[in-house]
């Protein structure tokens, strides 16, 4: 299953929609931008909220709370490192390896796939393709996604 997420959209306080392999929207993202700590909010496209973001305000690392029907399954700490971007995803059993800034990554379970990350040049524009091995980690997998590209283009700005 592919979800499509278009370039340079990624913001706290944008609005933005994630596409289908057909081109058709499937989720709206929200951020709210005033807020006590970042938060993003993903919803199918009825207007049901799937998940959501929080960011843990007074933390040394960027870490970050993922919820699916109001409950946290993962935590996501940017980790301390001079080179690169590395995160740790808790809760989940998860490993994410790979380049962030060229959008070119892998997220694993205990070797297995869940889900691998790439720029995709001839869909809708620049966009990132979030190919999902299982359809049932599809919004954890996004949640997940869209979390490591807000914290990557928060430092940028």
């Amino acid at each position: 299953m592919k979800l499509y997420i278009k370039q340079k959209v990624f913001s706290w306080n944008l609005k933005f929609t994630v596409k289908d392999e057909y081109g058709q929207d499937k989720y709206f993202v929200e951020g709210e931008f005033f807020s006590w700590g970042r938060k993003l909010h993903i919803y199918d496209m009825r207007g049901n909220e799937v998940a959501s973001v929080q960011q843990k305000v007074m933390s040394f690392m960027p870490k970050y709370y993922v919820l699916v029907n109001g409950v946290q399954i993962a935590e996501i700490v940017k980790e301390f490192t001079f080179l690169k971007p590395k995160y740790r995803i808790d809760g989940l059993n998860w490993d994410i390896n790979g380049d962030f800034w060229s959008h070119d990554y892998n997220i694993m379970c205990n070797g297995n796939l869940i889900v691998t990350i790439s720029k995709e040049w001839m869909t809708w524009g620049d966009s990132y393709e979030l190919d999902i091995a299982n359809p049932q980690d599809e919004i954890v997998a996004l949640a997940v996604v869209i979390t490591v590209d807000c914290v990557l283009a928060a430092q940028n700005s």
